[in-house]
Protein backbone atom coordinates (compact mmCIF):
# COMPACT_ATOMS: atom_id res chain seq x y z
CA UNK A 1 0.00 0.00 0.00
CA UNK A 2 0.89 3.24 -0.62
CA UNK A 3 2.40 5.95 2.20
CA UNK A 4 0.58 9.15 2.08
CA UNK A 5 1.49 12.64 3.04
CA UNK A 6 -0.10 15.98 3.08
CA UNK A 7 1.25 18.77 0.75
CA UNK A 8 -1.09 21.39 0.72
CA UNK A 9 -3.13 22.79 3.63
CA UNK A 10 -5.56 25.76 3.62
CA UNK A 11 -8.08 27.39 6.50
CA UNK A 12 -11.16 30.14 6.39
CA UNK A 13 -10.54 31.73 9.38
CA UNK A 14 -13.00 30.55 12.13
CA UNK A 15 -15.51 32.55 14.58
CA UNK A 16 -18.47 34.34 12.97
CA UNK A 17 -18.11 35.85 9.01
CA UNK A 18 -21.26 37.72 8.16
CA UNK A 19 -21.95 37.80 4.68
CA UNK A 20 -20.04 34.47 3.63
CA UNK A 21 -21.80 31.33 3.45
CA UNK A 22 -20.64 27.96 4.93
CA UNK A 23 -19.71 26.74 1.53
CA UNK A 24 -18.03 30.01 0.58
CA UNK A 25 -15.63 29.41 3.66
CA UNK A 26 -15.09 25.81 2.84
CA UNK A 27 -14.21 27.33 -0.78
CA UNK A 28 -11.56 29.34 0.14
CA UNK A 29 -9.64 26.61 2.83
CA UNK A 30 -9.41 24.91 -0.52
CA UNK A 31 -7.61 27.34 -2.58
CA UNK A 32 -5.60 28.07 0.10
CA UNK A 33 -4.81 24.51 0.30
CA UNK A 34 -4.24 24.33 -3.34
CA UNK A 35 -2.63 27.04 -3.34
CA UNK A 36 0.10 25.40 -0.82
CA UNK A 37 0.45 22.79 -2.92
CA UNK A 38 1.53 24.63 -5.58
CA UNK A 39 -1.64 22.81 -7.67
CA UNK A 40 -4.88 23.56 -9.55
CA UNK A 41 -8.30 22.15 -9.02
CA UNK A 42 -7.60 20.20 -12.24
CA UNK A 43 -4.61 18.47 -10.70
CA UNK A 44 -7.50 16.85 -8.11
CA UNK A 45 -8.32 13.32 -8.75
CA UNK A 46 -10.75 12.54 -6.03
CA UNK A 47 -12.37 14.55 -2.42
CA UNK A 48 -14.09 13.79 0.37
CA UNK A 49 -15.67 16.77 2.97
CA UNK A 50 -18.50 17.16 5.37
CA UNK A 51 -20.85 20.10 6.50
CA UNK A 52 -23.25 19.22 8.85
CA UNK A 53 -25.55 22.97 8.95
CA UNK A 54 -24.05 24.70 5.38
CA UNK A 55 -25.32 22.05 3.08
CA UNK A 56 -23.26 19.30 0.95
CA UNK A 57 -19.59 19.62 1.16
CA UNK A 58 -20.05 18.18 -2.86
CA UNK A 59 -21.33 21.37 -3.95
CA UNK A 60 -17.82 22.82 -4.03
CA UNK A 61 -17.45 21.95 -7.10
CA UNK A 62 -19.73 24.98 -8.26
CA UNK A 63 -17.49 27.34 -6.66
CA UNK A 64 -14.19 24.95 -7.38
CA UNK A 65 -14.53 24.05 -11.38
CA UNK A 66 -17.13 21.18 -12.89
CA UNK A 67 -14.27 18.80 -14.05
CA UNK A 68 -16.20 15.35 -12.66
CA UNK A 69 -14.26 14.21 -10.23
CA UNK A 70 -15.22 12.04 -7.68
CA UNK A 71 -16.62 14.05 -4.44
CA UNK A 72 -17.82 11.86 -1.66
CA UNK A 73 -19.76 13.86 1.66
CA UNK A 74 -18.98 12.34 4.39
CA UNK A 75 -21.24 12.85 7.96
CA UNK A 76 -19.76 11.72 11.21
CA UNK A 77 -20.84 14.08 13.93
CA UNK A 78 -17.80 16.11 15.04
CA UNK A 79 -15.59 13.64 13.94
CA UNK A 80 -16.28 14.32 10.15
CA UNK A 81 -13.73 15.93 9.61
CA UNK A 82 -11.08 12.97 11.09
CA UNK A 83 -13.42 10.77 9.30
CA UNK A 84 -12.83 12.17 5.64
CA UNK A 85 -9.40 12.05 6.17
CA UNK A 86 -9.29 8.59 6.75
CA UNK A 87 -11.16 7.93 3.69
CA UNK A 88 -8.97 10.09 1.39
CA UNK A 89 -5.46 8.36 2.91
CA UNK A 90 -7.56 4.87 2.84
CA UNK A 91 -8.38 5.80 -1.30
CA UNK A 92 -4.70 6.51 -2.20
CA UNK A 93 -3.25 3.61 -0.24
CA UNK A 94 -5.47 1.41 -2.28
CA UNK A 95 -3.23 2.45 -5.38
CA UNK A 96 -6.34 4.15 -7.41
CA UNK A 97 -5.65 8.03 -6.99
CA UNK A 98 -2.64 9.83 -6.17
CA UNK A 99 -3.70 13.15 -5.29
CA UNK A 100 -6.73 14.11 -3.52
CA UNK A 101 -8.36 17.11 -1.41
CA UNK A 102 -10.00 16.59 1.98
CA UNK A 103 -12.14 19.62 2.69
CA UNK A 104 -14.93 20.54 5.64
CA UNK A 105 -17.14 23.22 6.66
CA UNK A 106 -20.03 24.76 8.45
CA UNK A 107 -21.77 27.36 9.51
CA UNK A 108 -24.04 26.77 12.81
CA UNK A 109 -26.77 28.78 13.88
CA UNK A 110 -26.17 30.81 17.56
CA UNK A 111 -26.83 28.68 20.53
CA UNK A 112 -26.64 24.94 21.27
CA UNK A 113 -26.85 22.47 18.91
CA UNK A 114 -30.38 20.90 17.76
CA UNK A 115 -31.20 17.20 18.80
CA UNK A 116 -33.48 14.91 17.78
CA UNK A 117 -33.84 12.25 19.87
CA UNK A 118 -34.99 9.90 17.19
CA UNK A 119 -32.70 10.74 15.26
CA UNK A 120 -30.10 9.10 17.65
CA UNK A 121 -32.09 5.54 17.95
CA UNK A 122 -33.20 7.38 21.66
CA UNK A 123 -37.07 7.99 23.25
CA UNK A 124 -38.41 11.32 23.38
CA UNK A 125 -37.71 10.89 26.83
CA UNK A 126 -33.71 11.55 26.77
CA UNK A 127 -34.36 15.06 25.52
CA UNK A 128 -37.36 16.24 27.57
CA UNK A 129 -34.95 15.51 30.90
CA UNK A 130 -32.47 17.65 29.28
CA UNK A 131 -29.70 15.02 28.30
CA UNK A 132 -30.34 16.44 24.64
CA UNK A 133 -27.99 19.13 25.94
CA UNK A 134 -24.47 18.18 25.58
CA UNK A 135 -23.36 20.23 28.00
CA UNK A 136 -25.11 18.25 30.83
CA UNK A 137 -23.96 15.01 29.34
CA UNK A 138 -20.16 16.27 29.49
CA UNK A 139 -20.67 17.97 32.90
CA UNK A 140 -22.08 14.39 34.53
CA UNK A 141 -18.99 12.72 32.63
CA UNK A 142 -16.28 15.09 34.01
CA UNK A 143 -17.83 15.03 37.50
CA UNK A 144 -17.74 11.32 37.73
CA UNK A 145 -14.02 11.44 36.12
CA UNK A 146 -12.78 13.90 38.43
CA UNK A 147 -14.28 12.50 41.97
CA UNK A 148 -12.19 8.91 40.54
CA UNK A 149 -9.43 10.16 40.25
CA UNK A 150 -9.25 13.38 42.30
CA UNK A 151 -8.86 15.90 40.54
CA UNK A 152 -10.38 19.60 40.85
CA UNK A 153 -11.74 22.56 39.34
CA UNK A 154 -8.81 23.89 39.36
CA UNK A 155 -7.57 21.81 36.57
CA UNK A 156 -10.90 22.91 34.74
CA UNK A 157 -9.89 26.52 34.67
CA UNK A 158 -5.99 25.92 33.69
CA UNK A 159 -7.32 24.13 30.84
CA UNK A 160 -9.38 27.21 29.43
CA UNK A 161 -6.83 29.47 31.14
CA UNK A 162 -4.62 27.86 28.15
CA UNK A 163 -7.26 27.43 25.23
CA UNK A 164 -7.78 31.53 25.87
CA UNK A 165 -3.93 32.50 25.40
CA UNK A 166 -2.88 30.45 23.29
CA UNK A 167 -6.06 31.39 21.29
CA UNK A 168 -4.71 34.72 21.42
CA UNK A 169 -1.55 34.24 19.47
CA UNK A 170 -3.63 32.81 16.51
CA UNK A 171 -5.09 34.93 13.55
CA UNK A 172 -7.66 32.40 12.60
CA UNK A 173 -9.13 31.94 16.46
CA UNK A 174 -12.56 33.03 17.20
CA UNK A 175 -11.14 34.25 20.99
CA UNK A 176 -8.45 35.79 20.76
CA UNK A 177 -8.73 37.41 23.78
CA UNK A 178 -6.36 35.89 26.55
CA UNK A 179 -9.16 35.44 30.08
CA UNK A 180 -7.79 35.49 33.20
CA UNK A 181 -7.52 33.05 36.09
CA UNK A 182 -10.36 34.54 38.29
CA UNK A 183 -12.68 35.42 35.09
CA UNK A 184 -12.52 31.38 34.12
CA UNK A 185 -13.00 30.32 37.62
CA UNK A 186 -15.86 32.87 38.67
CA UNK A 187 -17.77 33.18 35.13
CA UNK A 188 -21.20 31.75 35.01
CA UNK A 189 -21.55 28.12 36.61
CA UNK A 190 -23.88 26.16 33.07
CA UNK A 191 -23.28 22.34 33.98
CA UNK A 192 -21.64 21.67 37.22
CA UNK A 193 -18.80 21.60 37.40
CA UNK A 194 -18.38 23.42 33.97
CA UNK A 195 -18.46 27.10 34.10
CA UNK A 196 -18.91 29.66 30.99
CA UNK A 197 -15.43 30.10 29.92
CA UNK A 198 -14.95 26.22 30.18
CA UNK A 199 -17.03 25.54 27.32
CA UNK A 200 -16.90 25.77 23.11
CA UNK A 201 -19.72 27.17 21.01
CA UNK A 202 -20.72 26.71 17.92
CA UNK A 203 -19.09 28.29 14.87
CA UNK A 204 -18.01 28.80 11.24
CA UNK A 205 -15.11 28.41 9.72
CA UNK A 206 -13.75 25.83 6.63
CA UNK A 207 -10.16 23.69 6.76
CA UNK A 208 -8.80 21.47 3.74
CA UNK A 209 -5.71 19.48 2.75
CA UNK A 210 -4.14 18.27 0.02
CA UNK A 211 -3.12 14.38 0.08
CA UNK A 212 -0.43 12.74 -2.24
CA UNK A 213 0.99 9.18 -2.65
CA UNK A 214 4.26 9.73 -0.71
CA UNK A 215 6.54 9.03 -2.96
CA UNK A 216 5.03 11.23 -5.46
CA UNK A 217 5.00 14.36 -3.13
CA UNK A 218 8.60 15.60 -3.89
CA UNK A 219 7.16 16.78 -7.49
CA UNK A 220 4.96 19.35 -6.06
CA UNK A 221 6.70 20.62 -2.62
CA UNK A 222 10.22 20.79 -1.12
CA UNK A 223 11.04 18.19 1.55
CA UNK A 224 10.55 20.03 4.69
CA UNK A 225 6.82 20.70 4.12
CA UNK A 226 5.71 17.40 3.41
CA UNK A 227 3.89 15.52 6.13
CA UNK A 228 3.44 12.09 6.28
CA UNK A 229 0.78 10.36 7.60
CA UNK A 230 1.89 7.18 9.72
CA UNK A 231 -1.82 6.45 11.13
CA UNK A 232 -5.43 7.18 10.63
CA UNK A 233 -7.77 5.25 12.40
CA UNK A 234 -11.62 5.25 13.38
CA UNK A 235 -13.15 3.68 15.97
CA UNK A 236 -16.54 3.35 17.41
CA UNK A 237 -18.01 2.99 20.79
CA UNK A 238 -18.37 -0.46 22.24
CA UNK A 239 -21.57 -2.09 24.86
CA UNK A 240 -20.83 -0.39 28.33
CA UNK A 241 -18.52 2.60 27.01
CA UNK A 242 -19.77 5.87 28.20
CA UNK A 243 -20.19 7.98 25.92
CA UNK A 244 -22.76 10.93 23.97
CA UNK A 245 -26.10 10.39 23.79
CA UNK A 246 -25.69 6.55 25.68
CA UNK A 247 -29.37 5.79 27.12
CA UNK A 248 -27.86 4.33 30.08
CA UNK A 249 -24.41 3.27 31.44
CA UNK A 250 -23.64 -0.49 31.56
CA UNK A 251 -22.92 -2.22 35.12
CA UNK A 252 -20.24 -3.27 33.33
CA UNK A 253 -17.57 -0.97 31.90
CA UNK A 254 -16.11 -0.58 28.57
CA UNK A 255 -13.21 1.65 27.05
CA UNK A 256 -13.80 4.55 25.32
CA UNK A 257 -13.58 4.65 21.09
CA UNK A 258 -10.46 7.28 21.74
CA UNK A 259 -8.74 4.29 23.67
CA UNK A 260 -8.72 1.71 21.08
CA UNK A 261 -8.62 4.01 18.20
CA UNK A 262 -5.45 5.82 19.70
CA UNK A 263 -3.68 2.42 20.82
CA UNK A 264 -4.39 1.20 16.76
CA UNK A 265 -2.66 4.35 15.58
CA UNK A 266 0.54 4.09 17.95
CA UNK A 267 0.66 0.49 16.97
CA UNK A 268 -0.03 1.55 13.16
CA UNK A 269 2.81 4.21 13.51
CA UNK A 270 5.71 2.01 14.91
CA UNK A 271 5.83 4.02 18.01
CA UNK A 272 4.93 5.17 21.54
CA UNK A 273 2.93 8.26 23.23
CA UNK A 274 6.53 8.76 24.52
CA UNK A 275 7.63 9.96 20.92
CA UNK A 276 4.52 12.25 20.62
CA UNK A 277 5.87 15.93 20.26
CA UNK A 278 2.99 18.32 19.97
CA UNK A 279 -0.83 16.89 20.11
CA UNK A 280 -4.39 17.90 19.60
CA UNK A 281 -7.08 16.47 21.40
CA UNK A 282 -10.53 17.22 21.60
CA UNK A 283 -12.08 19.92 23.63
CA UNK A 284 -15.19 20.35 23.70
CA UNK A 285 -15.33 21.47 27.03
CA UNK A 286 -12.20 21.50 29.37
CA UNK A 287 -13.58 18.43 30.71
CA UNK A 288 -12.99 16.43 27.21
CA UNK A 289 -8.95 17.91 27.10
CA UNK A 290 -8.62 16.48 30.40
CA UNK A 291 -10.31 12.87 30.08
CA UNK A 292 -8.96 13.12 26.36
CA UNK A 293 -5.06 13.08 27.73
CA UNK A 294 -5.58 9.76 29.28
CA UNK A 295 -7.49 8.00 26.63
CA UNK A 296 -4.78 9.01 23.75
CA UNK A 297 -2.36 7.55 26.22
CA UNK A 298 -0.49 10.93 26.77
CA UNK A 299 -0.69 10.39 30.48
CA UNK A 300 -1.84 8.35 32.90
CA UNK A 301 -5.08 9.01 34.83
CA UNK A 302 -4.72 11.70 37.46
CA UNK A 303 -1.84 13.41 36.63
CA UNK A 304 -3.52 16.25 34.26
CA UNK A 305 -3.60 18.31 37.20
CA UNK A 306 -0.57 18.04 37.84
CA UNK A 307 1.32 18.69 34.29
CA UNK A 308 -1.22 21.62 33.95
CA UNK A 309 -0.12 23.43 37.14
CA UNK A 310 3.66 22.80 35.88
CA UNK A 311 2.78 23.67 32.60
CA UNK A 312 3.39 20.54 30.63
CA UNK A 313 1.03 21.06 28.15
CA UNK A 314 2.05 25.03 27.50
CA UNK A 315 3.10 25.55 24.25
CA UNK A 316 6.84 25.97 25.83
CA UNK A 317 6.34 22.55 27.65
CA UNK A 318 7.11 18.78 27.23
CA UNK A 319 4.24 18.02 25.77
CA UNK A 320 2.02 21.13 24.08
CA UNK A 321 -1.94 20.11 23.47
CA UNK A 322 -4.01 22.74 21.56
CA UNK A 323 -1.34 25.08 20.57
CA UNK A 324 -3.93 27.41 18.55
CA UNK A 325 -6.19 27.03 21.38
CA UNK A 326 -8.79 24.56 20.35
CA UNK A 327 -12.45 24.33 20.36
CA UNK A 328 -12.84 26.32 23.07
CA UNK A 329 -10.75 29.09 21.31
CA UNK A 330 -11.90 28.38 17.90
CA UNK A 331 -15.54 27.30 18.33
CA UNK A 332 -16.66 23.86 16.70
CA UNK A 333 -17.88 24.20 12.91
CA UNK A 334 -18.31 20.87 12.87
CA UNK A 335 -17.33 19.51 9.20
CA UNK A 336 -13.77 21.75 9.93
CA UNK A 337 -13.17 21.14 13.19
CA UNK A 338 -10.92 18.04 12.94
CA UNK A 339 -9.06 19.24 9.95
CA UNK A 340 -8.31 22.31 11.80
CA UNK A 341 -6.92 19.63 13.94
CA UNK A 342 -4.34 18.41 11.17
CA UNK A 343 -3.90 22.36 9.69
CA UNK A 344 -2.14 23.02 12.90
CA UNK A 345 -0.12 19.88 13.76
CA UNK A 346 1.12 20.48 10.00
CA UNK A 347 1.90 24.24 10.78
CA UNK A 348 4.13 23.49 13.72
CA UNK A 349 5.42 20.15 12.07
CA UNK A 350 6.37 22.86 9.35
CA UNK A 351 7.59 25.62 11.86
CA UNK A 352 5.53 27.68 10.68
CA UNK A 353 3.03 28.64 13.42
CA UNK A 354 4.26 31.95 14.14
CA UNK A 355 3.56 33.54 17.71
CA UNK A 356 2.61 30.16 19.22
CA UNK A 357 5.47 27.83 17.49
CA UNK A 358 6.55 25.38 19.62
CA UNK A 359 10.12 25.93 20.02
CA UNK A 360 11.68 22.38 20.38
CA UNK A 361 12.66 20.38 17.71
CA UNK A 362 9.57 18.03 16.36
CA UNK A 363 9.09 15.12 14.17
CA UNK A 364 5.50 13.69 15.57
CA UNK A 365 2.00 15.13 15.54
CA UNK A 366 -1.06 14.00 17.23
CA UNK A 367 -4.71 14.43 16.78
CA UNK A 368 -7.60 12.73 17.96
CA UNK A 369 -11.26 14.26 17.08
CA UNK A 370 -14.31 12.61 18.95
CA UNK A 371 -17.88 13.14 17.97
CA UNK A 372 -21.42 11.44 18.82
CA UNK A 373 -22.54 9.08 19.32
CA UNK A 374 -19.28 7.78 20.37
CA UNK A 375 -16.86 7.95 17.60
CA UNK A 376 -13.06 8.88 17.72
CA UNK A 377 -10.44 9.82 14.75
CA UNK A 378 -7.17 9.14 15.51
CA UNK A 379 -4.07 10.71 13.32
CA UNK A 380 -0.13 10.48 13.40
CA UNK A 381 1.85 12.90 11.65
CA UNK A 382 5.58 12.17 10.92
CA UNK A 383 8.40 14.76 9.30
Amino acid sequence: MSDVAIIGIGLHPFGRTPGVSGAQQGAIAARRALADAGLQWQDIQFAYGGSHDAGNADSLVDKLGLTGLPFTNISNGCATGGSSLICAVNAIRSGQYDVGMVVGFDAHPRGAFAFDAKAWGLGEWYGKIGLGLTTQFFAMKIRRYMDQYGLSEDALVRVALKAFRNGSKNPNAWRREAVGYEEIAGSQMLNPPLRKFMLCSPSEGGAALVVCAADKAAKYVGKERIVRIAASVLRSRRHGSFEVFSPSQSIRQAESPTVEASKTAFEMAGIGPEDVDVAQVQDTESGAEIIHMAENHLCRDGEQEKWLREGVTEISGRLPINTDGGCIANGEPIGASGLRQVYEVCLQLRREAGARQVPKPMNVGYCQVYGAPGISAVQILKL
